[in-house]
């Protein structure tokens, strides 16, 4: 198995986190990046990171490769077993990405490369995050882990996802739109003692701070 994409991204730290959890043996390749050069997109047909190298070949997209997984190592399950409590731990993956982390990335750009932003596009960001993290903390139970009492595939995406959203909003906005979603900080900074949590994050702000530095020479 080799990861093929880099540390900054939150898509690519989820599977990579995914892969730690699940105790998988792999490899990076931490040389991709987002591309369409013919040869990148014959491996990643939309020219997107990551893609994970199999023994059978190329698998792209972060849930479909974490799903991919799941069926080829059922050790270490990020599942539950039950079908109705399967299908809400994808719920929790589901609005978290498309409705706060997707929604969030509108603003990534003024946040991290310096582009500008309309004041219209960012009360319409807020709005729309402010919709979104009000459903996600509906659905999660933080009891401790998003899904209940055993760490899942929603505990890897939302750890992964929160502090680049949370970032991000504070640069844009001025304030973290998770401020009036306490819970949902704290989940994250208890989930942020575990192990491998802990080194895919801190992997991700190495990643992060050396990109800056190179832009700054």
């Amino acid at each position: 198995m080799k990861l093929c994409g880099f540390r900054i991204s939150n898509y690519h730290n989820k599977v990579r986190l995914a892969l730690l959890e699940k105790g998988i043996p792999h490899e990076e390749d931490p040389s991709c990046f987002p591309s369409q050069d013919p040869a990148h997109l014959a491996r990643s047909p939309m020219g997107r990171v990551p893609f994970l190298e199999t023994p059978h070949g190329v698998v792209c997209e972060s849930q479909v490769i974490c799903e991919y997984l799941e069926e080829v190592y059922p050790d270490n399950p990020l599942y539950p077993r039950d079908p109705f409590a399967r299908a809400k731990v994808r719920e929790l993956i589901q609005v978290f990405e498309l409705n706060v982390e997707l929604v969030a990335r509108r603003a990534y750009p003024a946040a991290f490369m310096g582009a500008s932003i309309s004041d219209e596009a960012k009360a319409a960001i807020k709005a729309d995050l402010a919709k979104g993290i009000r459903a996600f903390s509906q659905l999660a139970k933080f009891d401790p882990f998003v899904a209940g009492s055993a760490f899942t595939l929603a505990d890897c995406a939302v750890a992964v996802h929160y502090p680049l959203v949370s970032l991000a909003t504070q640069r844009v906005f001025g304030a973290d739109v998770f401020a009036d979603a306490p819970e949902v900080a704290a989940y994250v900074e208890r989930i942020g003692q575990r192990p491998h949590v802990a080194r895919v994050l801190e992997g991700s702000r190495e990643a992060f701070a050396q990109l800056m530095a190179n832009r700054r020479g």
